[in-house]
């Protein structure tokens, strides 16, 4: 690319591929063509897609599949996931069926909160900001009331209002901090809008408000946003069972897998290098579940993150113990999770993945989150301890090796004969498939 381009925007969806052709490919008919194959065959179904962003240009597919025999709170669930990444619906369903007959999992939501604030800067008297915000509290809470109304005739709405000083860290810097209770709605677009109305009000009560100087009445509002960092809402998924009930065929002796498993889990605790793949672990399995549910992975990520670091130090999400000959395995996150609004009533397959899981609610839908990051770390650190974690992860990896390489039926037969017994790495499934294709 050798000039910006203007205006592309306003292009239309033909002239936007043909300028990306153009632009960067040596073969544009060939980047057509591929761009164009992953459009919907259904016009209308593609529009939709097509409106979801801006400039688009095709779809990005990406698996989904099903992690059957989750037994949550004494109820069956077939979990759809959305992921890219081979094992991790395999090891999701291992651990599902693995627990199914050792009680289940068990998940509680234990808070429900979600925070937004607006930032601003006062310059004057710290005290009569106090006294004015306590004064116009109602009034600020008031305001809102034309967006709220709905969402308090389903129970949710601002459950609290508190002015921070934030001076000791940044100078003239305050915030409003609110809480919300969205139900059933993720919330942000609802959130965001009551910010912006309190800090339109702030600002409009500053100006009247007779105690305040003229350099008071001056309330400069920097930003209203909600936090996707949300410690009040919090799920908890657990397992546990007695410790001679884990044994299994690659398990010969449960004594000594708890013990080391427990380790594994206490080292992630305490090493930040080992604690990072932990949890990247456990969101393999939450991601993929918010993605096919149409809820915001991202936003999840950020906070799930942040709360891995409360403590000063990047540590393990999940925890697991040996007490009195049980075996218990378990992990808190924040989630703050829609299964109305959004993409949850747009997207066909995210409608259908909701009905997969019986249209959860907010709370239900929490819960099959936290207990599949749970599975999804179970399996992994089973691996780790017992076989290692290539076996299982080479043996779902190969399938890509041999797609690569347009491999025959006849080739994979041969192939996947040949690494029943051997271990499997790209260079030996590589080597081998140049090996048999040798005249």
């Amino acid at each position: 690319m050798n000039n910006a381009v203007a205006g592309f925007s306003k292009l239309t969806k033909e002239e936007k591929i043909n300028w990306i052709a153009n632009e960067y490919f040596a073969n544009p008919n060939e980047a057509i063509a591929t761009i164009k194959q992953y459009w919907n065959s259904d016009a209308k179904l593609q529009q939709l897609h097509d409106e979801f962003i801006e400039n688009t240009i095709s779809n990005f597919y990406l698996p989904m599949g099903i992690a059957p025999n989750f037994l949550i709170n004494g109820k069956y669930y077939s979990v759809p996931m959305v992921i890219e990444e081979s094992s991790v619906v395999a090891a999701a369903a291992k651990s599902a069926k693995f627990w199914s007959t050792r009680g289940g999992f068990k998940a509680t939501v234990l808070n429900t909160e979600k925070i937004g604030q607006v930032h601003f800067l006062f310059k004057g008297n710290h005290d009569i900001l106090e006294e004015f915000f306590t004064t116009v509290k109602d009034t600020l809470i008031a305001s809102t009331e034309s967006i709220t109304s709905n969402m308090q005739k389903r129970g949710g709405g601002i459950t609290s209002l508190e002015l921070h000083n934030k001076t000791a860290e940044l100078e003239h810097y305050f915030q409003l901090h609110a809480t919300f209770e969205t139900k059933d709605s993720m919330g942000a677009n609802f959130i965001n809008s009551c910010l912006e109305q309190l800090a339109k009000t702030l600002k409009s009560e500053a100006e009247t408000y007779p105690d305040f100087d003229e350099i008071e009445k001056d309330i400069t509002i920097v930003m209203s946003i909600l936090s996707n960092y949300v410690p009040n809402c919090i799920v908890r998924a657990e397992v546990s069972c007695k410790v001679e009930e884990l044994a299994e065929k690659k398990i010969e002796n449960p004594r000594e897998f708890a013990e080391k498993f427990v380790q594994a889990v206490r080292i992630a605790e305490i090493e930040p290098f080992r604690a990072v793949t932990h949890n990247k672990g456990i969101m393999n399995g939450v991601d993929a579940v918010i993605l096919a549910t149409g809820n915001d992975f991202r936003a999840v990520e950020a906070g799930v993150h942040a709360y891995a670091s409360r403590i000063g130090q990047y540590s393990s999400l999940s925890h697991a113990k040996i007490d009195d000959g049980i075996f218990s395995f378990w992990l808190e996150i924040p989630l703050a999770l829609g299964t109305v609004g959004g993409l949850t009533s747009l997207h066909p397959l995210v409608k259908t993945a909701l009905e997969i899981l019986g249209k959860p609610s907010a709370q239900e839908l929490m819960q099959i989150v936290a207990v599949t990051g749970l599975a999804q770390n179970f399996a992994a650190l089973r691996s780790l301890t017992t076989t290692g974690i290539q076996e299982g992860h080479m043996k779902m990896h190969i399938n890509n090796i041999l797609n690569q390489y347009q491999t025959t039926a006849e080739e994979r037969k041969m192939i996947k004969a040949h690494f029943e017994n051997n271990t499997i790495s790209h260079a030996a499934v590589v080597s081998f498939i140049e090996n048999i294709r040798k005249p």
